[in-house]
């Protein structure tokens, strides 16, 4: 890996005061601030495949340099680590001054392929964005940012990246329910990698604050190093390009959010703090993966009663936080009707863009006038039965459709929860695979090639909640060999992978309600 860099640094104010004490930082876009160090860290996991991509030599990887670096008990050289300053919408209200509580940012460097890549550690200490916490991670949602954030890479999903995971060695305390019974728990510390972790409330705080010099100053270093092919050859940043930097920002948060809903995944809180200018998924915090389908459903046991970040919900609060992000750019493009624009390009292309996804997820080819009714009819007998949203997809791929469907196959039962749903789900669910199959004569597509384009799109292998639990509480106990094995599994989520059925299980009865697998609260 080469040495340490930031051209965001260089080219934006950095907060003067250099004591890391907690504060309103004014006027700077970070702040210098050194990881506390863990002398007895100790490596968990690493990511071959992503050490590679950035350069790190094989012999490297894996070693106690590498795992000194990863901890924060040693720097490259070349640059100071600091944190970022920004503000948010939470749950719908302004939360004013956010920013990095607990990640640090190492510094930039540039792979192989030539692109910019910046390194954060998560929970290596405090900042002065910390709020009077601590700073600090515990392994069991660290370990889960770490899985998830692979696993989502491999899905083909736009993502932050995770490089290792590492255990301090030193306990954490939280109060994992908020309910009075704080709890020491293994210490944990993510390598997270991304070409940057601004997001939208990076620029909300400025706008906020009247400080359209600091916005301007930010926008125009975005848009040169992340988006230069809005610029002209020497050229700098107008309102027309900042109009359709926010245009290209909408296109990209449209597909991201078609991707979370083609494989079940629900963020759990889409604060505007935890949206990437990038489009990229960023912030995994108390997310999951549906397993039972359910609209409704959201992972975050403090977003229980308003269920604001449900599943169903995720394209209309990404619109939302959109609307926010075109205030906080109004006064650089100081036009309402080119912001106004991109709202409605998110909105269009968000929704031709689930249509596609959703024929894709049937196996269906040609555009035709039923099928928003098909697909709709489709949901509307999975609320009727528990139904395995991943399972169901895949079971569908594997059915024989040469012959009239009179009975519901046996392979679609596999994905029900309850062994005996009710005669209306039965029913409900029977009708719609004979009008699917009719759909499907209509396209006299060879069955080998539906096979294959259905099987591309729909996971077999996803991160599920009950197998996270599995790996955590195994890890906890100083056992890595289930986090290695299921993350093997994640690198090829669309191939089956003989021997390795366990981990495409629905889930068990016992994870029903259990900690960790259905829902999770924002402690970590």
């Amino acid at each position: 890996m080469s040495r340490f860099h930031s051209s965001f640094t260089s080219a934006l104010p950095a907060d003067p005061e250099r004591r890391n004490l907690r504060r309103q930082v004014m006027g700077a876009a970070y702040s210098w601030v050194k990881p506390l160090g863990f002398p007895a860290a100790e490596l968990v996991s690493w990511s071959r495949e992503l050490g590679a991509e950035l350069g790190v030599s094989p012999d490297t990887m894996g070693t106690e340099q590498f795992t000194a670096l990863v901890s924060g008990n040693a720097a490259l050289p070349g640059h100071e680590p600091y944190a970022l300053c920004y503000g948010g919408h939470q749950f719908g209200h302004w939360a004013g001054q956010l920013g990095d509580g607990r990640a640090i940012n190492l510094g930039e460097v540039v792979t192989p392929g030539g692109q910019n890549q910046v390194l954060q550690l998560k929970g290596a200490g405090p900042t002065p964005y910390s709020r009077g916490a601590d700073g600090l991670a515990v392994l069991r949602s660290s370990l889960r940012e770490y899985v998830c954030s692979e696993a989502m890479h491999h899905l083909g999903i736009p993502t932050t990246r995770a490089l290792s995971l590492v255990r301090t060695n030193e306990d954490v305390v939280r109060d994992m329910f908020y309910d009075g019974n704080p709890q020491a728990e293994p210490g944990a510390i993510v390598c997270r990698v991304a070409p940057s972790f601004n997001r939208f409330g990076s620029f909300e705080i400025f706008t906020h604050r009247g400080d359209h010099e600091l916005l301007r100053k930010l926008a125009d270093y975005t848009i040169t190093t992340d988006f230069p092919s809005l610029l002209a050859t020497g050229g700098t940043p107008d309102p027309e390009v900042y109009a359709e930097w926010f245009h290209e920002i909408c296109r990209r948060t449209a597909d991201l959010i078609v991707h979370w809903m083609r494989v079940g995944f629900v963020h759990g809180v889409m604060n505007t703090d935890n949206m990437s200018i990038l489009g990229l998924t960023i912030d995994y915090g108390p997310y999951g993966w549906l397993e039972p389908y359910d609209p409704h459903w959201t992972p975050n046991t403090t977003d229980a009663e308003g269920r604001r970040y449900r599943y169903g919900a995720q394209p209309q609060i990404a619109l939302w936080n959109l609307v926010q992000l075109a205030n906080a750019l109004y006064p650089l493009v100081n036009a309402v009707p080119p912001l106004e624009a991109g709202i409605e390009l998110y909105k269009s292309r968000y929704e031709q863009g689930w249509l596609r996804m959703m024929r894709s997820k049937l196996g269906l080819e040609q555009e035709h006038e039923d099928e928003p009714l098909l697909i709709q009819q489709l949901l509307n007998a999975f609320s009727l039965a528990e139904t395995d949203m991943t399972l169901f997809f895949r079971h569908l791929a594997d059915l024989d459709f040469a012959k009239p469907v009179t009975a519901m196959p046996p392979a679609i039962k596999q994905a029900w929860y309850d062994e005996e749903p009710s005669n209306e789900a039965r029913v409900a669910l029977l009708g719609w695979l004979q009008r699917y199959q009719q759909r499907l004569q209509q396209e006299q597509q060879p069955a080998d090639a539906r096979r294959a384009a259905m099987h591309a799109v729909n996971p077999l292998y996803v991160p599920r909640n009950y197998l996270a639990q599995l790996a955590i509480e195994a890890a906890t106990g100083g056992d890595a060999s289930v986090l290695e094995e299921w993350m093997a599994v994640l690198k090829q989520p669309y191939t089956e992978q003989p021997g390795k059925e366990r981990f495409a299980a629905k889930r068990p009865e016992w994870a029903r309600h259990r900690a960790g697998c259905s829902m999770l609260s924002c402690s970590s």
